[in-house]
């Protein structure tokens, strides 16, 4: 054999590849340039605070480690702003959808104190559980039974004296029909005693069928399509979309990304339903997610900009801050200065 000389059919493969990785390259590329293209453009008037949005507190506030003095603290950074709800860690429930009330022994002096120095304000207990989706052990909903108890867990801190429900459950895969039953429950029951039924929600599939082409390749499909996104919020009072940990390298790409979420969950989320968009008021740095991206600034300007697209008069908007023990004063100094105080009646 002739030095230098290769068999034809050793070239096909070595094509078939650089087209692959060209292809992928020119997607990426055109991903980037229409988030960029999102996020360019002023809001405008009419998408400032609608006095709907909230905020994740930790698990400190009902196990006794939060007191006075970190109330004083949080009530400073609430009044005045547009914050009603105080989603508050009760949690975790246990794998089969009960919960201890051991979890949450100081949530009367909570609800007591948060009553009195922020009056209008509500405290829901957010209550969570690692679903049994893509491994071993968690919570599994296609159990009756478990959706039963997680109803009577959910009936149980309405009983304490929260003023609402709020659920994360996670990792939950788009058109899980289990779910759907589980929120028809929990609705029945928050609805009976006239308390707000929120969810934490994964993103909308920024391209359609995203989340199946993730699913197949991972094993986590990471975003919900639209349709299920849609099914959901008809089922609940609130809604707050997880928009972050979304691996954008910049933050004129996350600010895009996030506009482009606004618009997808506007688009399906029903008039009836308090729609927010999530804000990362914490600081981790890895491979999902770039603190130096992914900002508070970004994520509110992203906000407003998707709003303004799609439907700057809607009053039941928001946002929602994660998480109260991350957040700096930088962070919720960007909160009330990109999202503002709500409108004087």
């Amino acid at each position: 054999m002739r030095r230098g000389w290769k068999h034809p059919r050793l070239k096909w493969p070595k094509r078939v590849t650089a087209a692959l990785v060209g292809t992928l390259a020119l997607a990426v590329l055109a991903a980037g340039i229409s988030l960029r293209l999102l996020y360019a453009g002023e809001p405008g008037p009419g998408t400032r605070t609608r006095g709907r949005d909230a905020v994740w507190l930790g698990h400190a506030w009902v196990d006794g480690r939060g007191g006075e003095r970190e109330l004083a603290a949080l009530a400073r950074r609430v009044r005045g702003s547009g914050i009603r709800d105080l989603y508050v860690h009760a949690g975790p429930l246990e794998h089969n959808g009960t919960l201890p009330a051991a979890r949450y022994p100081k949530a009367a002096w909570l609800l007591k104190a948060v009553h009195r120095e922020l009056p209008g304000v509500r405290v829901q207990a957010w209550l969570g559980d690692v679903l049994a989706t893509e491994g071993p052990t968690g919570l599994r909903l296609g159990d009756r039974d478990n959706r039963a108890r997680v109803v009577t867990s959910a009936r149980q801190v309405l009983d304490a004296g929260f003023d609402g429900v709020h659920f994360d459950l996670e990792p939950l895969h788009s058109g899980d029909g289990s779910y759907l039953s589980l929120l028809d429950g929990l609705h029945a029951l928050t609805r009976a005693r006239h308390a707000p039924l929120s969810v934490a929600a994964h993103q909308i599939d920024p391209l359609p069928g995203l989340h199946s082409a993730a699913g197949f390749l991972t094993g986590h499909p990471k975003w919900w399509s639209q349709r299920y996104f849609g099914q959901v919020a008809r089922r609940v009072d609130q809604i707050a979309v997880m928009s972050y940990d979304t691996s954008t390298p910049l933050e004129s790409l996350y600010g895009g990304y996030v506009a482009q979420q606004t618009e997808l969950a506007l688009e399906i989320t029903p008039p009836t339903t308090d729609l927010l968009m999530g804000l990362p008021g914490y600081h981790t740095d890895n491979l999902g997610r770039h603190a130096w991206a992914e900002t508070v600034p970004a994520a509110v300007r992203g906000t407003r900009l998707g709003l303004a697209r799609q439907d700057r008069h809607r009053q039941r908007f928001g946002v929602a801050l994660y998480v109260d023990f991350a957040a700096t004063e930088e962070d919720w100094r960007a909160y009330r200065k990109g999202w503002g105080a709500p409108a004087k009646r």
